[in-house]
């Protein structure tokens, strides 16, 4: 099991730019495979991008794709999300998520959650 703690949220306009962190404790960070998911209001749970335990692969929702980047630093136990070009529509709580197998966009597939983080993008 590992522990997950996110940060960076907050109000943004649209156009603007955000970096969410999730922080990693536990079990050693570098066998996860780290996905981030974000959940509005009244929807479901989607994901949004991936990143492999050496961070050598990537992957991404269509909606996010070109604007959002993954990233990880195993030294630091620390995976992020650099969001550029946010739109009203990226307003959602945002979850980082962790699965000891390959990367996936079905939420079931990740056994450990953090807390989230809440962006809003005004318009």
């Amino acid at each position: 099991q590992v522990l997950l703690v996110e940060s960076g949220g907050g109000l943004v306009q649209a156009g603007g730019s955000l970096r969410l962190s999730c922080a990693a404790s536990g079990r050693t960070f570098s066998i996860y495979t780290m996905g981030w998911f974000r959940q509005a209001p009244g929807k479901e749970r989607e994901f949004v991008a991936a990143i492999s335990q050496s961070g050598a692969i990537t992957y991404y929702s269509d909606s996010v794709k070109g604007r959002f980047t993954v990233s990880r630093d195993n030294a630091k136990n620390t995976v992020y999300l650099q969001m550029n070009g946010l739109k009203p529509e990226d307003t959602a709580v945002y979850y980082c998520a962790a699965t000891s197998g390959s990367a996936s966009l079905r939420p079931n597939s990740y056994a450990d959650w953090g807390q989230g983080t809440q962006v809003t993008v005004s318009s």
